[in-house]
């Protein structure tokens, strides 16, 4: 696990420098179509039933949350606070499934719409019940232009920074890995109320929401996901324990961060004989999420759905 968290850091970056990388870093999401590239602030969006996780205030934050628009989205910056935000189904309607799920964005942002609610929007509307977990991030400069400058500064590779140790990246998501198991945590404590069978709560996750989904599923003690969902996350090797959950994984063939570092994840879960399921598409970039590109990347939403019925956890319809 250790492995595949410095390769994720380490390969995060590595061959993205200049202007590519501040717009990759900045964006972190791939539009549908053209729209407007330019990061806008906006008032902290309405976010109706959020629960604040447990798990406190992130250590040394100052700044306050900020959100902002881009590509027809919306995103949060500067979380401090841990909430869970539950998107359910209609009861009769309930599996007894659920999924947590987990934006990405480089653990400085978060992409809320593309790859949290619009994800468990489509996840209740198949019976799944569905939990946005909107996890602290790192802090950044409050006001916007400070944020473009200190990316700009960091990715630019006029400034680079010394890779950090295993020890020191493993420390730097310690508080996301605390809001994956508090939201575990919560929901199997609630599950009688929000119709969710407690053995049958899976995790899935975008980009850097995909290393915290890993961790939580290998590291995360208490959490243990039923099922797991890597979209565009790292593919590096791992240890897989003989008891890991069932994995799916999509990733487009174009993908500027993990699309040359091999199926190492992939490789391994097969050699340990645990059932996973690969998505390779041909294009679609990084971050298409629920974009709807057009883009064979764009039914991987669809994959996963049947995959799920495959084992299960939603109910195949007659």
């Amino acid at each position: 696990m250790h492995q595949y968290l410095a390769s994720m850091v380490h390969r995060r970056w590595r061959g993205v420098t200049g202007s590519a990388a501040v717009a990759l870093a900045l964006a972190a999401t791939t539009p549908a179509a053209a729209q407007d590239d330019r990061m806008a602030p906006i008032a902290t969006p309405a976010q109706p039933g959020a629960i604040t996780l447990d798990t406190g205030l992130l250590p040394g934050a100052t700044a306050k949350e900020a959100w902002h628009s881009q590509y027809g989205s919306v995103f949060a910056r500067n979380v401090t606070v841990a909430t869970l935000t539950p998107f359910l189904p209609d009861p009769g309607k309930a599996t007894g499934a659920a999924v947590v799920v987990a934006p990405g964005g480089g653990f400085t942002t978060l992409s809320m719409q593309n790859e949290g609610w619009d994800v468990a929007k489509a996840l209740a509307a198949q019976g799944v019940a569905a939990f946005v977990l909107k996890y602290r991030l790192n802090p950044t400069p409050a006001d916007m232009a400070g944020y473009e400058r200190e990316m700009r500064e960091r990715f630019s590779g006029t400034n680079p920074r010394p890779r950090p140790s295993t020890e020191a990246m493993m420390a730097g998501i310690a508080p996301q890995i605390a809001d994956a198991r508090a939201a575990f945590k919560l929901i199997r404590a609630r599950a009688g109320e929000w119709h969710v069978q407690p053995d049958k709560i899976g995790m899935v996750g975008f980009s850097a929401g995909a290393m915290l989904t890993m961790a939580t599923a290998l590291t995360g003690q208490d959490a243990k996901p039923a099922f797991i969902a890597d979209i565009y996350g790292p593919l590096s090797t791992v240890t897989v324990p003989a008891d890991a959950p069932p994995l799916f994984a999509a990733l487009a063939a174009d993908d500027p961060f993990f699309a040359n570092g091999g199926f190492g994840l992939i490789e391994a879960w097969k050699a340990a004989k645990r059932p996973v399921e690969f998505h390779l598409y041909e294009q679609g970039g990084h971050g298409f999420g629920m974009y709807q590109k057009p883009t064979t990347s764009t039914g991987w939403f669809d994959a996963f759905s049947r995959w799920m019925t495959m084992h299960g956890w939603i109910a195949a319809r007659p």
